[in-house]
């Protein structure tokens, strides 16, 4: 694995999970972010070329949960709060300032002022609490529709069964002045509101181009036009989305500093090694998620390489509505059949590291004694003879022409997990289906998929970004239905931050991994590569990465 011309090689590791435990902090919040300082030295003129992995799925943020559309609305739209990818704390975006109250019921947030939307309409508080009432009141049958909504996950649900939702209300106290007022105490409302899925739109824009009417089907997702051309408050405008790529320009009447970059080109490749030659022939000025498999090459090359810390979680995903996959026996002979340290090595970027629950080892709640089965196909084996496993055909669900963070190489991987389980007597058939032609919503939604490759990638540093969305509620990707653990999750979420609620985290980690919801199998380390043109890319764990933050050499 050429261990020393890595450990040789200088890299750019964002500070960001040695600060992770102030992220939960509220309160008056710290200076506001460097992307956003108010002033603008110089006109952006420079073109930036990006090398993506795949199209987004859509750019309405509210309705996906895809990173390759968050990278892009992150540039577009803008929440009332940020996260400093140094420190993790929650900073000034949207709003300037604001306070809690009501015993943690009640958020006042005062809104940045002169501020318009890229379609001229005015951001006030009536926007952001037209927005609020859009998530909170979503249809029934858009909620089918769009499997990557986070208001869910986050505020439990929605207008029609209020009494389940944190989310009560928000009310405009004055055009520069909105309050939030939540049924029950959140601790992570802050860092849930950094989320892209929470970021501003234009009230207008979502009207005009009935954002609540997926009419369309782009890339095997159905969206609204508004998904096709969202209008936020950010740096840039999208200005085309046409097969070979995505363009944003940059937005002249942007409040914040608008950077070097006019001109914004991302271009898919859904190979690593496509996505190494267009650089290296310079048709891109960087690209995401190198692999292991080509980061030698462009070490040797001396190409400019930058590591984020790990957060994300790459598993195994089990579903449990599809027999014989409800016995535990079944699910624990998986976990066993599985060599993790084989495939780690094999495909995975140097200092990824084992994965035996789903929250990151760097956060607050994660579990050092959380029980893992470990590798021992014997034991696997005679699992299965004591379950009465009788050969049943598990349909075995991975994607093609993808790469995540947290699955750089999914053909591979699959076949390697596949034959592992193979070896101690389980009867996999393989179903591959092309990312673009919805992989997400088929292996999230119930369905026939016994088993599936997924991940994970955490948006903001609390361990209910992980739990809360993969295991806080009953959902058709795993067919897991353990209200100890729902309620558990949903209790965890209202304590103060502190070794109550650190070791309550640590105590639903340990169920969730007793049980095998799913095989967590790595805290992947995910890296970009930059051509000479780049200066300094602003890397983090969380892909808050804007590129009014890219320096470009003179």
């Amino acid at each position: 694995m050429a261990g020393n011309t890595r450990r040789r090689l200088t890299v750019q590791i964002g500070a960001f999970v040695a600060a992770l435990a102030l992220a939960a902090c509220t309160g008056a919040p710290g200076p506001a972010p460097s992307s956003s300082s108010g002033t603008t030295s110089t006109v952006p003129t420079a073109t930036f070329n990006f090398g993506t992995p795949s199209m987004p799925l859509g750019l309405d943020p509210a309705l996906t949960s895809d990173s390759e559309s968050y990278r892009i609305t992150r540039q577009v739209l803008e929440g009332l709060v940020g996260v400093d990818g140094s420190t993790g704390q929650t900073t000034p975006l949207l709003a300037t300032q604001w306070k809690d109250s009501n015993n943690g019921l009640t958020y006042d947030f005062t809104l940045r002022s002169k501020v318009t939307f890229q379609d001229g309409t005015p951001f006030d508080a009536a926007a952001v609490c037209a927005n609020f009432n859009r998530w909170f009141t979503f249809p029934a049958d858009l909620r089918k529709q769009a499997t990557g909504i986070s208001f869910q996950s986050v505020f439990k649900a929605y207008s029609d069964t209020p009494v389940f939702s944190i989310f009560k209300d928000c009310k405009v106290v004055s055009p520069a002045d909105v309050q939030i007022n939540l049924t029950r105490p959140f601790t992570g409302f802050l860092q849930a509101l950094t989320l892209p899925a929470f970021a501003i739109s234009s009230p207008t824009a979502l009207t005009a181009q009935k954002a609540n009417v997926l009419d369309t089907v782009r890339n095997g997702q159905p969206m609204s036009a508004y998904a096709m051309h969202p209008v936020g408050t950010g740096p840039y405008v999208v200005s085309g989305w046409d097969a070979s790529k995505v363009t944003l320009t940059s937005y002249k009447g942007y409040w914040g500093n608008r950077g070097q970059i006019a001109t914004i080109n991302f271009i898919p490749y859904d190979r690593a090694e496509t996505r190494q030659q267009a650089l290296l022939d310079g048709k891109i000025d960087a690209y995401d998620l190198v692999t292991s498999g080509t980061f030698d090459q462009l070490v040797k090359k001396g190409v400019q390489i930058v590591q984020r810390d790990p957060f994300s979680v790459m598993y195994l995903g089990i579903n449990q509505a599809v027999p014989p996959l409800d016995k535990p026996e079944v699910r624990q002979a998986i976990e066993m059949a599985i060599d993790k340290e084989t495939l780690i090595r094999r495909f995975f970027i140097d200092n990824t590291t084992q994965a035996s629950q789903f929250v990151p080892p760097k956060l607050s709640g994660f579990n050092n004694n959380a029980p893992s089965l470990g590798y021992n196909p014997d034991k696997a084996k005679a699992l299965l003879q004591k379950a009465g496993y009788k050969g049943e055909e598990l349909k075995f669900y991975y994607p093609l022409d993808a790469t995540r963070a947290y699955l750089p190489t999914p053909e591979k991987i699959y076949a390697e997990i596949s034959r592992e389980l193979v070896a101690v007597g389980f009867n996999i058939k393989p179903v591959p289906v092309n990312w673009d032609d919805g992989y997400l919503q088929k292996v999230q939604s119930p369905g026939d998929h016994a088993l599936h490759l997924l991940g994970w990638n955490g948006s903001y540093a609390d361990a209910d970004n992980f739990l809360g969305p993969l295991f806080g509620e009953a959902r058709g990707e795993f067919g897991y239905s353990d209200t100890e653990v729902f309620h558990n999750i949903e209790r965890a979420r209202a304590v103060p931050n502190g070794d109550q609620r650190n070791a309550q985290y640590q105590a639903i980690n340990a169920e969730i991994a007793a049980s095998v919801p799913a095989v967590p199998i790595a805290f992947p380390i995910s890296a970009l590569a930059l051509s000479n043109k780049v200066e300094s890319y602003p890397a983090s764990p969380v892909l808050n990465e804007v590129f009014t933050n890219v320096r470009l050499k003179p």
